[in-house]
């Protein structure tokens, strides 16, 4: 399972100020060569040397994904040693995608059968991607750099966590952080604290839960193209 691996190199580039230095450290921790690197991209070299030495603008969210899987492939043809050492992930991030085209908030709680908590926001609001997040095994897995990389390429995200009893931890880490996802959905919690709705509020995030148990919010999330 390559998407934790794969979402981490391309949330970090795309979240980060020097997108260029950022592409240059996953290339030399792979140690790839500019030209090999070209190669499975089938662009020039001078276009690889471009990106990292800040003479292009930033790379779009296309450019990234192409670079992210011309890296995977050399991994994989390498013997997957950095693959291996990113398979914790797989655990508490069953799943995570980024789309091509988002869709209002009200047609992903559709989809999910999700129930909206936070009646006063607004549910046109557009969701690009999720994460699926084991709130228990995050705690004790995840650093703050991890944390950051829970967004894929972006924030405008929903991000759900499994495992959630009253829910007010995952909305304490998240105003703690400057980035903001557009929904928080809380997957069978047992009950929901007032202090996390308050909390969702002032933060503007959408907060909602579903009674999905995690395999099929998994199946019905990664049937969405």
């Amino acid at each position: 399972m390559q998407f934790p691996l794969r979402e981490k190199i391309a949330g970090e580039i795309a979240l980060s100020e020097q997108p260029g230095k950022t592409m240059r450290k996953w290339r030399e921790e792979l140690r790839i060569s500019q030209t090999d690197l070209a190669h499975h991209m089938r662009v020039s070299p001078s276009v690889i040397s471009d990106y990292e030495a800040g003479r292009r603008t930033s790379p779009g969210i296309k450019t990234i994904h192409r670079l992210v899987d011309a890296l995977i492939e050399i991994d994989q043809r390498t013997g997957q040693k950095l693959s291996k050492r990113f398979e914790e992930y797989s655990d508490v991030i069953p799943s995570m995608r980024d789309w091509s085209v988002g869709m209002r908030a009200v047609d992903f709680l559709r989809r999910i059968d999700g129930k909206l908590l936070t009646q006063k926001l607004n549910t046109r609001r557009v969701v690009n991607g999720y994460t699926v997040i084991d709130s228990i095994k995050a705690i004790t897995t995840l650093d703050a750099t991890d944390y950051l990389r829970i967004y894929g390429s972006t924030s405008e995200r929903a991000l759900c966590f499994t495992g959630v009893k009253y829910g007010r931890s995952p909305m304490i880490a998240i105003k703690a952080h400057p980035l903001k996802p557009a929904m928080v959905v809380y997957v069978q919690p047992e009950n929901i604290d007032e202090l996390a709705m308050k909390l969702a509020e002032l933060e503007g995030i959408l907060l909602a839960r579903t009674e999905l148990d995690q395999a099929e919010l998994i199946s019905r999330l990664e049937r969405i193209s």
